[in-house]
């Protein structure tokens, strides 16, 4: 790990000039029990960070490398695995289903699924996509979320008790759980027919004109050439190494190794193209998404949602008082530490939460904005609106330790500096 006052030096050793300064709010003044300021910042393989406003991008500022070994550039245009920023975009699917009479946010989904999604100990209790959406389905990522192989079923992760968070019924209590979104995919999928990766295509890639895709199945032989490398702390290549060609299998394959995806049954597995978190998306593109926030559901003449699908996609559903959820993932490689989440929509995350125990703010301005974070892999993300002033921010770094409290906040220091913009050019 590099110390946060070698800071400079380390990255520009590593990926040239920094990015130029701008003009930010004064980071807020740590209040006592926000959790320790780090001692060390590692430096980051890439850096890109995107603004923008409702009429389009505003700055564009990438440093490092896409592939170390390739000697490739990194640049805002080129697609990376954007982590848990993914379920903001499943969403936007699901409201699209919503709109369309194929989905109901209040519905049991166990009559879509063809099997009772029930919690053992709370078997009474209907589960919806609006529990799942929210982290209040009772579910946790004990037993596990992504490591599905095809033909298997995700149904088969909730015999499983740790799947259940035992002492709380659904909508009592907020966990963020990853395996809530396999089971939104899979009701997605038993609602339409379509495969998970291609009707997103179809419900949000296609309609913006993204290039993007989950798990690089649907995504085109220019865009595969353009991958940003993942890295570790130790800058090991871990995801998406892959020299201009489709991977083998974009999926977990099979039990025997097979990994024909014409063994795909709707339902059965909506883990397998990765809802939670196997979005490639460049933060160009992912910026649109943020001006659809912004514009009510519409960006560069395409309607995509109605202003209310939009308003009941950003209204919280559940606000941290002290004893109603948790306040950071589980996961020990995840997301932030205590007081990361405080306030939680359908997929849609919000900041500067005004409650003890609460540090969500990243900015450091107390300004009410909404969005999501990522964590994964190595890679720190997130895609920030602050809809009062019409504007917006995407970053992502890669090659970083686990992410774990920053200066002021429960955000790592490097997404501290992402967000506020404040990493200085010499």
């Amino acid at each position: 790990m590099i110390k946060a006052s070698t800071w400079t030096l380390a990255l520009l050793l590593l990926a040239g000039p920094l990015m130029a300064q701008q003009k930010t709010a004064s980071p807020a003044t740590p209040a006592a029990d926000v959790p320790a300021p780090s001692t060390s910042t590692q430096a980051p393989v890439a850096s890109v960070r995107v603004s923008f406003d409702r009429a389009g991008v505003t700055r564009v500022q990438a440093q490092g490398w896409a592939d170390i070994a390739g000697g490739r550039r990194i640049s805002a245009d080129d697609p990376v695995r954007i982590a848990s920023i993914s379920k903001l975009v499943t969403a936007v699917g699901v409201m699209r289903l919503v709109e369309a009479g194929q989905l109901d946010l209040d519905a049991d989904v166990s009559d879509t699924l063809g099997w009772p999604l029930r919690h053992p100990q709370f078997p009474e209790t209907p589960i919806s996509l609006r529990l799942l959406l929210s982290h209040r389905a009772g579910l946790t990522d004990a037993a596990g979320y992504y490591a599905v192989p095809l033909g298997g079923q995700v149904r088969d992760l909730l015999a499983d008790p740790r799947a259940w968070d035992a002492a709380h019924a659904p909508g009592s209590f907020f966990r963020y759980a990853n395996v809530n979104f396999p089971l939104i995919a899979a009701v997605m999928e038993k609602a339409t027919g379509e495969r998970f990766d291609q009707l997103m295509d179809r419900l949000v890639i296609k309609p913006l004109k993204l290039s993007a895709c989950f798990n690089w199945a649907t995504c085109d032989q220019a865009t595969l050439a353009r991958a940003v490398v993942l890295y570790d702390a130790e800058h090991t290549p871990v995801r998406d190494d892959l020299h201009g060609q489709r991977p083998d299998c974009v999926v977990v394959a099979a039990e025997d190794g097979n990994c024909d995806l014409s063994r795909w049954r709707a339902g059965d597995n909506g883990a397998l193209f990765s809802p939670q978190g196997g979005l490639r998306i460049s933060a160009r593109d992912l910026a649109s998404l943020g001006r659809l926030l912004l514009n009510q559901g519409e960006v560069d003449g395409v309607r995509l949602l109605t202003p209310a699908s939009i308003k009941t996609l950003t209204q919280v559903q559940w606000t941290f008082d002290g004893g109603n959820g948790m306040t950071s993932e589980e996961d020990p490689s995840g997301q932030g530490g205590s007081g990361f989440l405080c306030r939680y929509a359908l997929a849609v995350m919000h900041l500067a939460t005004k409650a003890p125990g609460c540090h969500d703010d990243p900015f450091g301005d107390g300004r009410q904005r909404i969005g999501h974070s990522g964590s994964a892999y190595g890679l720190l993300s997130g895609l920030w609106v602050d809809p009062q002033r019409g504007e917006g921010v995407v970053y992502f770094v890669t090659g970083m330790p686990d992410a774990r409290g920053g200066g002021h906040s429960a955000y790592s220091a490097i997404e501290e500096m992402m967000a506020q913009g404040t990493l200085a050019s010499p």
